[in-house]
């Protein structure tokens, strides 16, 4: 579990161009809002909003003869009678895109409707994209009650503890071989500033089954009760950064939920940092004085 990365510079850099690059996904106030607000052909049916109707943003009549706005009223009360039909919405398979661009789409039509989308308005939106993408909850949390503890205390029983997690990390590193930390993938990742390869990302697969099956293995190990705290620390802080990870690799199919997971990758890189120099300085302050 000693793959992860100290250095963030990289990953700093990426989420920059993330957050530069990624056409109405972005949480910059201003992208989203000029996006929400842009109507450049002047027919009454924003920019965004054209495609959704198979409308050319560009044209005020993209069937001639026959207004947008008058198309995409007529959809619109289409899509709302079929929803209306519907009792129930199956949203098992939805990503957390579809889900945003689902609220989103229903509450700008809605304001736009009412007259009451304005500036001010399109940066709330955008501030409920920022907070979502931000605030994204760690998916697992493990309890006290999901270890293995034992009340012997002993130099003896605490150097096994420590030779069996020694072992572990060794073994999934021989398991599942790194192509490279997790700043090296995402230096390859980031070809440019205009440019990812997302298919590097998938570079990512051992450090992540070596962090899935050491938290898996971890939970197996018998802990001296005195370590028990900081042994639980350590799986959770590495739970969280594998999550991350994971998360990362949805940049094509769930952009919000990947953009959540790079927002969140350096406060839990320095929660996982912490945890496991506290596990050392622990280990080694128990076997010192035993």
């Amino acid at each position: 579990m000693l793959f992860l990365i100290k250095n963030t510079s990289v990953f700093k850099n990426t989420v920059a161009f993330v957050q530069g690059k990624q056409n109405g996904l972005t949480y910059n106030t201003v992208a989203i809002g000029d996006l929400i607000n842009k109507d450049g052909d002047k027919d009454g049916v924003l920019d965004w909003e054209e495609p959704l109707w198979g409308l050319d943003p560009t044209k005020k009549e993209t069937t001639p003869g026959i207004p947008d706005s008058t198309v995409a009223s007529k959809l619109k009360a289409n899509q709302e009678n079929v929803e209306q039909g519907e009792s129930s919405l199956n949203t098992e398979n939805l990503t957390e895109t579809d889900k945003f661009s689902r609220e989103l789409f229903s509450t700008t039509a809605s304001l736009s409707q009412n007259g009451a989308m304005d500036q001010a308005t399109a940066e709330q939106i955008s501030n409920s994209l920022a907070d979502r993408i931000k605030n994204s909850p760690t998916r697992k949390i493990y309890v006290p009650s999901d270890i293995k503890t034992t009340k012997d205390n002993s130099i003896a029983a605490i150097k096994k503890y420590v030779d069996l997690v020694d072992t572990l990390d060794s073994n999934l590193k021989k398991k599942y071989p790194a192509k490279g930390t997790v700043t090296d993938i995402l230096q390859k990742f980031v070809i440019d500033e205009n440019n990812v390869d997302v298919t590097v990302l998938k570079d990512l697969d051992p450090n992540i089954k070596q962090a899935q099956e050491g938290v898996s293995e971890m939970l197996k190990i018998s802990v001296p009760s005195d370590l028990a705290q900081i042994h639980l620390d350590l799986i959770n802080a590495t739970e969280r950064v594998m999550e991350n990870l994971v998360d990362f690799q949805l940049f094509e199919t769930d952009p919000i939920v990947a953009m959540g997971g790079m927002s969140k990758y350096e406060e839990n890189m320095n929660l996982y940092t912490s945890s496991f120099e506290t596990f050392i300085n622990t280990v080694n302050k128990k076997l010192n004085n035993l």
